[in-house]
């Protein structure tokens, strides 16, 4: 774990590759008007939310013990979260989906420790505390929904992605850090923007991350619950949007019954959507997860999990009948009435039994790739794992033997067997030969010269999976994004603008027990006449303590501010609301 970063129990069992993502919260880089930005935002939120949102939320909010009033500090989250079995990490914006999820399989959340600009305030595409911390932590709180998401995270990490989906994931995050970017331009956005577009909609056969992601954004992130007439919300991508939050409550959003359709139904994470899934209960989502995942190659196997790998040109693993995996780069299938007889990868190649590398078969031993047959012997009903010892004896399958192998679909192996490897059932998953020559009609795969030729054995692929069978097997620890979250040196203006903010929060927390009011609102009208939260968080002091007078010239400078920025003016509105109607209580 990085130095300055907090650890527990839970964060303890990550694996290395995914401590990599992690980075310290640093908790002092929030402003004032970062912690205002939270603050306005969960106010709005929960006192919206208190009629639309499942119970879970606002439970949730209290045991997860996040706060309206303070943007939440991850190492108090952790000291709460862990009675609930979780915890939670800061990363920096979108890490790449499979990441994402496996740390979810590990009951880590990851938040986006950034928070989204005042401009921003409403909806920002990147995601940020306010989408993470106020989204999806109060609802892991609920425990059917929380084993949902561990699974899905579970299932969703060996989902075998396409080389186009990583394209698309690097180019959404760069999208995301020019939108939140305060000093990008329209052209850099609307380039970006034409990107993704056009990614989006020329990614071919979708893979099964593809797949996989849609049921993660219609539930997940855009979640609803209940029934058709009278959903709620649970999706931490609505629960952390004010805007959207309400508008998907309208019949402006098409409602639909949650089933495995969804999974087929692609979204586009620049503009509000127009239809959402509503599932009747949170064990109705595992339901689905689980009828997924029966279509996936990590149950599947066979041809089709061996092609998806090929295509992804990623690393993965096949796993044989017999329990024996093949992690690596998966290049080349040779077919025969679509079943698999033979498979080959290129590059560093480890070979494993239930998830633990066998010893001497390590990267560095096949660090020229890894190629066997599969299936059965020509004219033998008895599969070799299913020999016996006196079986493999008649057979000549044997020690310091030299056999000629002809396997169904033409693949014939020829040498001396030097050894063999057995799993724990007593079946043997491995032969090794010197002196060996294999082929496949007129085409040599294996030439003695080469070496140690070792043959994998199983009658057939019963499960192929992105990444290794063995995370430590390889070296994973080789993320690096293409582009890092924008943090631009801030003006003297606006550092004296934050100043303002830091007084008016020093004095609602009782640090500084003296303030002008007035001064502090003429400074604002002066220097700053454009801002309009700071107002309200006055508005706020002004209102508590009955100073009638001091209120009346804020609401005259606020509806200054709406005649000349006229897309703030519901904002002012419901902040306002929000302070005359006192519905909302201290979380």
């Amino acid at each position: 774990m990085q130095k300055g970063i907090e650890t527990n129990a839970i964060l303890n069992r990550l694996p290395k590759h995914l401590k990599q993502f992690i980075k310290p919260q640093n908790y002092s880089d929030y402003s004032a008007i970062d912690q205002a930005v939270w603050r306005y935002v969960m106010r709005k939120n929960v006192d919206f939310l208190s009629t639309v949102a499942h119970k879970s939320y606002l439970e949730g909010l209290k045991h997860t013990g996040i706060s309206i009033e303070s943007i939440p500090n991850m190492y108090g989250m952790n000291r709460i979260l862990k009675d609930i079995g979780w915890a939670a990490v800061a990363v920096d914006g979108f890490i790449p989906p499979n990441a994402f999820m496996e740390f979810q399989a590990y009951n880590v959340l990851v938040i986006a420790s950034d928070i989204r600009q005042l401009e921003h305030i409403e909806y920002t595409p990147a995601p940020d505390i306010i989408h993470e911390g106020a989204g999806h932590a109060p609802i892991i709180a609920n425990p059917e929904y929380s084993e949902y998401l561990r699974r899905f995270g579970e299932i969703g990490c060996k989902a075998i992605s396409s080389a186009k989906d990583y394209e698309l994931y690097e180019a959404v995050r760069h999208l995301s850090i020019v939108k939140e970017a305060p000093n990008s331009n329209e052209d850099e956005i609307t380039s970006a923007e034409k990107k993704v577009e056009h990614l989006q909609q020329n990614m071919g056969k979708p893979s099964e991350m593809a797949l996989i992601r849609n049921l993660h954004w219609w539930t997940v992130e855009y979640g609803l619950i209940g029934t058709i007439k009278d959903p709620k919300i649970y999706g931490a991508g609505l629960l952390s949007s004010i805007g959207e939050s309400a508008w998907c409550m309208t019949d402006n959003v098409n409602k639909l019954p949650y089933n495995i359709l969804a999974t087929y139904k692609n979204f586009d994470i620049t503009k509000p959507q127009p239809q959402l899934f509503v599932t009747p209960d949170f064990a109705h989502l595992s339901l689905i997860l689980e009828e997924f995942a029966n279509t996936m190659a990590i149950r599947k196997g066979g041809l089709t999990g061996v092609n998806k790998l090929i295509e992804s040109q990623a690393l993965g693993t096949i796993e044989f009948s017999t329990g024996l995996q093949v992690s690596g780069t998966f290049t080349n299938v040779i077919e025969d009435n679509g079943k698999p007889i033979y498979i080959q990868t290129t590059g560093h190649t480890a070979l494993a039994y239930r998830e633990k590398e066998l010893v001497g078969h390590g990267k560095n031993i096949h660090k020229e790739g890894f190629g066997s047959p599969i299936g059965k012997l020509k004219g033998i009903n008895l599969a070799i794992e299913d020999m016996s010892p006196r079986d493999l004896n008649a057979y000549d399958i044997y020690e310091e033997k030299t056999v000629t192998l002809e396997f169904e679909g033409g693949i014939i192996v020829s040498g001396d067997i030097i050894t063999g490897k057995r799993n724990l059932q007593g079946k043997i998953i491995l032969i090794s030969f010197k002196n060996c020559t294999v082929t496949h009609g007129e085409t040599t795969l294996f030439k003695p010269e080469w070496g140690i030729y070792d043959m994998a054995v199983g009658k057939g692929i019963v499960s192929a999976f992105s990444g290794p069978a063995d995370l430590n097997s390889f070296d994973l620890i080789t993320h690096k994004p293409s582009s890092q979250t924008i943090q631009i040196e801030k003006t003297q203006k606006r550092l004296e603008l934050e100043s303002l903010y830091q007084l008016v929060r020093d004095y609602r927390t009782s640090k500084n027990p003296t303030l002008s009011k007035n001064k502090v609102l003429k400074t604002l009208i002066e220097k700053h006449p454009n801002d309009w939260l700071l107002p309200i968080e006055l508005y706020e002091l002004a209102h508590l303590e009955n100073d009638h007078k001091l209120c009346e010239n804020i609401l005259l400078h606020l509806e200054f501010i709406k005649q000349n920025k006229p897309a703030v003016g519901t904002l002012i509105d419901d902040g306002l609301d929000i302070i005359t109607n006192k519905s909302v209580s201290a979380i």
